[in-house]
């Protein structure tokens, strides 16, 4: 269930897995690059709490209705820290083009 969502908010390379970056690093390099320390914070405790849910659904303590709501808030956090993660890949892009050099 974890290499699930990892895989949809963060797809994993050849030569880099999921696992391999702790989250707090991640969260911060994907924050800086979209260079707003609210959106840090705010990246940082969605995939936190995405975290705690993948946790939570691994241990098989929670009942049926539990387990579909706590999936659904996933499902719903993995939207939101993939919008966060487009709009710092655009970001990026525009700043690459403003600094390549000219031909």
């Amino acid at each position: 269930m974890e290499q699930l969502f990892n895989d949809e908010v963060m797809p994993a390379t050849d030569t880099q897995t999921a696992d391999t970056e702790p989250a707090a690093e991640v969260a911060a390099g994907a924050a800086e690059v979209a260079g707003d320390a609210g959106s840090q914070a705010k990246f940082g405790e969605q995939l936190t709490q995405l975290e705690g849910i993948v946790t939570q659904l691994e241990s098989g303590q929670l009942d049926l209705e539990d387990s579909l709501k706590r999936y659904e808030e996933g499902v719903q956090l993995i939207r939101s820290l993939q919008e966060k993660l487009a709009s710092a890949e655009q970001k990026v892009q525009v700043m690459m083009g403003e600094i390549s050099p000219a031909e």
